[in-house]
């Protein structure tokens, strides 16, 4: 492990002096200088973060986006909590989701039908493309 260079005197020679804060301390062996430094933890690219937030206003389910995109549910509500994300008020329609590469992609707008009954939004998802669709619950 490298020792982080000392904020006051730019040192690298410094030992560890306990932990304050969940964060270990260091003292600078040539100034004497006590310090910190931040915490380093895994960081979510931000692709993910707002990908996760335009699922959830789609009407997708914490769950369901952490199915697709491969991140916590618990992380996807923390999100929407932090960034103020209203949740979609229900309707009588409820969306639906497919994942396509390009060439089906392009296959399923050649489909007339595809394109009536429902309200639709295409968003990219790595290399491949998720088509969501709106359709009215069926009274049973």
């Amino acid at each position: 492990m490298t020792t982080p260079a000392c904020p006051k005197c730019e040192s690298t020679d410094a030992t560890k002096s306990g932990v304050v804060n969940n964060r270990q301390r260091f003292k600078c062996k040539k100034c004497g200088y006590h310090y910190t430094v931040a915490k380093v933890g895994r960081e979510v690219d931000s692709y993910y973060v707002i990908k996760a937030l335009q699922l959830y206003i789609e009407g997708v389910s914490y769950r369901e986006i952490e199915r697709l995109l491969g991140v916590s549910h618990v992380s996807v509500m923390n999100w929407v909590k932090k960034y103020g994300v209203r949740a979609p008020r229900q309707t009588d329609y409820h969306p639906t989701y497919k994942i396509f590469n390009q060439s089906e992609l392009a296959a399923f707008f050649q489909v007339p039908g595809n394109l009536k009954g429902a309200g639709m939004v295409v968003t990219e998802l790595g290399d491949k493309f998720m088509v969501i669709r709106w359709e009215r619950f069926r009274a049973s």
